[in-house]
């Protein structure tokens, strides 16, 4: 690592303002990214501040509509949640499959969407699920919120607050994990809402993405035959020693005919 200064903030107000001192600060949550980055060498942040036992991020609850999920909570805690198993069950199933029972027991909601890892399992629910990213400052959409590989439209000194799920009447995820890092080769989460079906890639091109002809077939019928005749093209798909751009837009209708069958 190089040599950078660690910061412990005792409140988002506090974790706000630490923020904008440095010159190049970074906030750690659960650290399944940042930590292992700097080992690397890869990142060089002049500040970390920590950000992982803020009770203001911790919180879910569940309303009516919707399930809203602290940035702080852990995937272990949403996979477990009965209130989560309840409302959303593909949300929980898919937290539950993240990484190993180290990372589920340490990383963070809010800090995986921050990161938006175009391998990561979280975006694709926040897209299928039509979420709001809620920060210290604003509401984003998740159809704006994922604007590129590593990049999202969160600004310098933002903090993500907590993320708001609609409850679908049925959702499902189906991911072909990489044998060592369970990260998703490809992951497709599918939604079905009150005003139609939304259909979430990740793992296969460079962000998660919405996969709007599935969405079409599937809302005149909500069955695997409506898309075994889709393909994606691959030439938008990811090429690397896991898998071919070929291969990974193949996985999608796999993927996406398999989460179709475990819907509820």
């Amino acid at each position: 690592m190089y040599e950078f200064t660690y910061q412990r903030a005792d409140t988002l107000g506090d974790a706000k303002t630490k923020l904008g001192s440095g010159d190049d600060p970074k906030l750690l949550a659960g650290g399944q990214t940042i930590l292992p980055t700097m080992k690397q060498r890869l990142a060089s942040p002049s500040h970390l501040i920590d950000i992982g036992n803020l009770s203001e991020l911790q919180n879910i609850s569940v309303e009516s509509g919707h399930v809203t999920i602290g940035a702080g909570v852990k995937h272990a805690d949403v996979a477990s949640s009965a209130e989560i198993k309840s409302a959303i069950p593909g949300l929980a199933a898919l937290a539950g499959e993240i990484g190993d029972p180290h990372v589920r027991h340490m990383g963070t909601l809010g800090g995986s969407i921050a990161n938006n890892d175009p391998a990561s399992d979280y975006p694709a629910a926040c897209l299928g699920l039509g979420a709001t990213i809620i920060t210290d400052t604003r509401e984003i959409s998740a159809d704006d919120f994922f604007t590129g590989m590593f990049e999202t439209a969160l600004g310098d000194d933002e903090i993500i607050t907590a993320v708001r799920f609609p409850k679908p009447e049925k959702s499902g995820y189906m991911k072909f994990p990489n044998p060592a890092s369970r990260y998703a080769v490809v992951g497709v989460f599918i939604a079905q809402h009150g005003n139609g079906v939304k259909v979430a890639v990740t793992g296969a091109a460079p962000c998660v993405f919405r996969w709007s002809e599935a969405e079409t077939a599937l809302n005149s019928k909500l069955s695997a035959d409506a898309i075994s005749s889709l393909t994606v093209p691959a030439s938008d798909m990811n090429s690397d020693l896991h898998a071919s751009a070929e291969y990974r837009a193949h996985l999608v209708g796999v993927m996406a005919r398999r989460a179709i069958d475990i819907l509820s």
